[in-house]
């Protein structure tokens, strides 16, 4: 027997409660189940481990202090985003997905309370994301276990000497520059460097530039920003072990540590940052629907997970259709729900022919990435083209994209269906 006939309710299951779920669930809710043939058929199921979402890209200057940003912008509770939606037709479910069962169809949860509940999907959408190294920079677990981490952290900062961020990426110098700033200060106008500065901070990359996807001039301009604030840059120089081994991580979140180059050298920090990329949260997922580098293998037109069954999708980092960022998850949106409502139409009986053919996602692989230098500075690219650093403190350094995402935890920037 077919496991969907089993299940009385046909739930549309959403794991993540970040920007792609979240997004996902308001779009779905406003644009899709209306349609449906039988309305009260259907309904979404988004799972969290965290009752919270938040800003996640803010996480290198928050982590500083709470006087950053305005706590209640910077967190949301995810429960009341969906108050407006009838009860019948939603329902959150606070508790961390720790199997998924493609052939029967299922999702088990351990809920927050202790208690575990299987949970039979219909359709199902894949948005948990991807974890960071430094639990400091991102919704790892959950909200109150970030904040814990961002008190033991800034509890150790004002005794700090040598801070050593590992990785070269946009997460590894928005830290540093931030870092940087806050505890240093800036150059004066005609100066290249920051002389003797308070604290002293090194990025540690692997690369022959820091921040991969841009340009090497631009590479070069963010390079030059940190050193008025007190960065130094080592690049071709590979970070091959750290004492003790944890740090950095929960365990030893503020522990004193020896971080040992590929080339010998060695580097003593009073605090240790890895900010060396991120991993996808795909534990859950079993080995034959993932990609060689961990992802959920996804049809980059469609974000169908081919492989898991049918009405099965990925979005956001934990997806292989697209490069990690937050502007592909926002363009994906729309993509994903179409096709959702296509395949749901089609599983209730509706003519294909009366039904639109599935929509195309197309990643925009132009240069496109911003990347503030602490509170005042900036670089970056937009479509292929460099923005002046006013721009890019204007439209992301001045609070991290936390003035677009008051549309988006509420629903209203899927209001309309695009």
């Amino acid at each position: 027997m077919d496991p969907e006939t089993v299940a009385t309710t046909r739930n549309i299951v959403i794991i993540g409660g970040s920007y792609g779920g979240v997004s996902t669930a308001h779009y779905l809710l406003k644009h899709v189940l209306p349609t449906l043939p039988s309305k009260d058929a259907c309904k979404v199921i988004l799972i969290s481990a965290s009752s919270e979402a938040m800003c996640r890209p803010a996480c290198p200057r928050a982590m500083i202090s709470d006087a950053m940003f305005r706590q209640e912008k910077l967190f949301v509770n995810v429960p009341k985003l969906f108050e407006n939606y009838s009860r019948g037709s939603f329902s959150f479910i606070h508790g961390t997905a720790t199997r998924l069962d493609h052939s029967d169809r299922t999702v088990t949860v351990t809920l927050h309370v202790g208690a575990t509940e299987t949970i039979p999907y219909h359709a199902l959408v894949i948005a948990t994301g991807a974890s960071t190294p430094s639990p400091l920079l991102g919704l790892n677990r959950d909200a109150e276990s970030l904040r814990v981490c961002w008190d033991a952290f800034r509890t150790a900062l004002p005794s700090a000497k040598h801070i050593v961020v590992a990785g070269g990426g946009p997460a590894g110098i928005e830290t540093a520059g931030e870092l940087g700033e806050y505890l240093n200060g800036r150059a004066g106008w005609f100066s290249r460097k920051l002389i003797n500065p308070k604290v002293a901070i090194t990025v540690v990359t692997s690369g022959s530039k820091i921040l991969p996807v841009l340009r090497p001039s631009i590479a070069q301009k963010a390079e030059d920003f940190l050193a008025l604030v007190g960065v130094t840059v080592l690049k071709d120089s590979r970070v091959v072990a750290v004492s003790p081994p944890a740090a950095g991580t929960d365990d030893s979140l503020t522990t004193k540590t020896t971080v040992t180059l590929d080339g010998g050298e060695t580097l003593e920090a009073d605090l240790y940052i890895p900010a060396t990329g991120t991993v996808p949260n795909t534990s859950i997922i079993p080995a034959a629907l993932l990609t060689a580098d961990g992802r959920v293998d996804t049809d980059p037109s469609t974000l169908r997970a081919v492989k898991a069954g049918q009405r099965v999708y990925a979005i956001g980092d934990v997806g292989s259709h697209a490069r990690p960022a937050v502007h592909n998850i926002l363009s994906s949106v729309p993509v994903l729900c179409a096709n959702i409502k296509r395949d749901l139409l089609l599983a209730a009986g509706v003519d294909k022919k009366d039904i639109a053919e599935d929509r195309i996602f197309k990643e925009d692989t132009r240069e496109t990435q911003l990347v503030p230098i602490g509170q005042s500075k900036g670089v970056g690219a937009a479509m292929g083209f460099q923005l002046p650093s006013f721009l890019v403190w204007l439209i992301k350094g001045r609070d991290y994209w936390l003035w677009t995402t008051g549309g988006l935890w509420s629903g209203s920037q899927w209001s309309k269906e695009s």
